[in-house]
């Protein structure tokens, strides 16, 4: 580009506040040069990761650094209208611990435990939410946004965040997520990758056990999610451990049944990631979830079945590895989405437009 252009486009930007001048670069002669830098302060995106019996919602900068967080348990079963109601309160109530208010959003990322179609944001049939399937999750914001929302399965903006914080040099990755469910986020080419209907990375619904008496919520028979799963393992542990996050906390107690019932599930959710590994042949594979943080020999486990059935090409430089952001991946990566989307060439031009019909 000629420099007049260069210029001019800085000065429009300088004026949305989306570049900030950073300083002055060393004369070689005549008039210094200015240094300019992205202005991650110029807006906030909210975001939000629900799972099947808690949440992480956090305020975050455009560079996806959080400002201001919750946790929470949150049963997901209680449906959209609940569930979301509750969900825009906190939003509203963190907005306004930073001063902030929903002016200042430049868009909304959710995480939700099921399929979900990317391209319109509705869940499609998810086994764990059936009050949810179809239904327009980014059309319950209209009342406080009019911005972009976006949403996914839970799974994969855990895969985005750990990819673009902690592993941006994998280029092929596999998130595993080991909850009150089972799933799995997949990195392409350094890239989400979604599948044609949002189904991508479902493995909690591959039929590790044909012989088993458990039924899975999608009607199925021997699904991962329904024998190693955080809820399969409560149920068998009935009284002992009647919720999940029961059976974790059991587990870090070094309760001998609970503590068994993790490892197994290990050992069966790594046996269906190495058919995985042998099929997609990833850089990586990382281990999450509140199930992979109740005991160490849980990733053990995992780890140990991924090599044994893994083919020895699959496997050779493989590195398997627990998570680095632990409960913050999920947060992390429904910031990275939204800001890829409203700072994507197509719509940054809207932004820009807007700041400066506004200023």
């Amino acid at each position: 580009m000629a420099r007049s252009t260069v210029v001019q486009r800085l000065a429009v930007l300088t004026a949305a506040r989306l570049v900030r001048v950073a300083g002055d670069a060393q004369s070689s002669g005549g008039r210094p040069a200015s240094v300019f830098a992205f202005n991650e302060n110029a807006g906030l995106v909210v975001v939000g990761d629900l799972g099947q019996t808690g949440c992480h919602l956090a305020v975050c900068d455009l560079g996806a650094r959080p400002l201001a967080e919750l946790t929470a348990p949150l049963q997901i079963d209680l449906g959209p209208e609940v569930v979301l109601g509750w969900v825009k309160a906190r939003f509203g109530e963190l907005l306004h611990e930073l001063g902030r208010d929903w002016q200042d959003v430049l868009g909304v990322g959710i995480g939700l435990p099921g399929p979900v179609d990317f391209d319109t944001g509705r869940p499609v049939s998810p086994p764990a939410m059936p009050a949810w399937d179809g239904v327009d999750v980014p059309g319950m914001f209209a009342d406080v946004t009019d911005r972009p929302v976006l949403v996914d399965n839970d799974a994969r903006i855990m895969a985005l965040g750990e990819h673009r914080a902690a592993r941006r040099g994998d280029r092929h990755m596999i998130f595993v997520k080991l909850g009150s469910g089972i799933g799995a986020g997949l990195i392409a080419y350094g890239e989400v990758l979604r599948g044609e209907r949002g189904a991508a990375g479902d493995i909690g619904h591959i039929v590790v056990d044909p012989n088993a008496t458990e039924v899975c919520r999608c009607g199925n028979v021997g699904c991962l999610d329904a024998v190693a799963g955080g809820w399969a393992i409560a149920r068998r542990l009935g009284d002992l451990a009647p919720t999940p996050p029961d059976v974790v906390r059991l587990a870090r107690d070094g309760q001998p049944e609970a503590m068994a019932e993790v490892r197994r599930s290990g050992r069966l959710v790594g046996a269906a990631v190495a058919d995985a590994v042998n099929l997609l042949n990833p850089t990586s594979v990382v281990i999450g979830g509140k199930l992979a943080e109740a005991d160490e020999q849980v990733f053990a486990s995992v780890r140990e079945a991924i090599y044994r059935h893994s083919t020895p090409v699959a496997s050779r430089h493989l590195q398997i590895a627990l998570t680095e952001l632990g409960h913050m991946a999920g947060v992390i990566g429904a910031a990275h989405m939204v800001i890829d989307h409203v700072l994507a060439p197509e719509h940054v031009f809207e932004l820009v437009e807007r700041r400066l019909q506004a200023a």
